[in-house]
């Protein structure tokens, strides 16, 4: 796994919400759900991708990575 992409993933992981964290867990420790793990940032991007935090933009850069997973 790309390590930019294992690392946004590690702060989705740890990031206490609920829609993200758990797919983020499940692809770090196993990689098999990148389906679900997607549409988890998709969603995740449409609720909160222009609030101005910081996953704002990592949420678009962890999908154009996945796309090569």
């Amino acid at each position: 796994m790309n390590e930019e992409l294992k690392n946004i993933l590690t702060k989705f992981a740890n990031s206490g919400w609920d829609l993200i964290e758990a797919p983020a867990r499940e692809f770090l420790r196993k990689a098999d759900n990148r389906d679900a793990l997607v549409k988890a940032i998709e969603q995740a991007d449409e609720q909160c991708g222009s609030c101005g935090c910081e996953f704002d933009p990592l949420y678009k850069r962890a999908l154009e990575l996945l796309q090569t997973v």
